[in-house]
């Protein structure tokens, strides 16, 4: 059974939005993903769109959600460092990763930030994979 995963930041432009589609990728066997944001967002960030697509994942088809469109009830939360609280979500695990946000800034933080969200998705399916999420 896949577990229920969700990536949280404020508008759900960017960093949450990058980890749904690494997620997606590379995890689908272990996860059931999701990605939203607290506060209402016109549009993925196209910087955030733009990076993803060099390292070959799409996020086109992306936009914006609201916690309100994701299951009510998730088996990991993971939150951005956005510096927000998030309305309650029940989980069983949840974590936050801290990262800067790029916005607004050259195109470099962008793929900065991308490949740090890789590798902390990539620790994720590791931990699923070997069962230790949840110790």
């Amino acid at each position: 059974m896949k577990l229920k995963v969700a990536f949280v930041c404020v508008h759900n432009s960017c960093r949450s939005q990058m980890a749904e589609g690494w997620a997606k990728q590379l995890g689908s066997e272990y996860f059931e993903v999701y990605s939203a944001g607290t506060e209402n967002y016109p549009e993925v960030k196209p910087l955030a769109v733009a990076v993803m697509e060099e390292a070959g994942v799409s996020m086109k088809d992306h936009r914006p959600k609201l916690l309100s469109e994701i299951p009510a009830e998730l088996d990991i939360l993971i939150t951005m460092g956005c510096n927000v609280t998030c309305p309650f979500v029940p989980n069983q695990l949840m974590e936050d990763w801290g990262l800067d946000d790029p916005s607004g800034g050259p195109i470099e933080g962008f793929r900065e930030t991308r490949d740090i969200i890789k590798e902390k998705v990539l620790d994720l399916i590791a931990r699923a994979k070997s069962e230790t999420l949840f110790q």
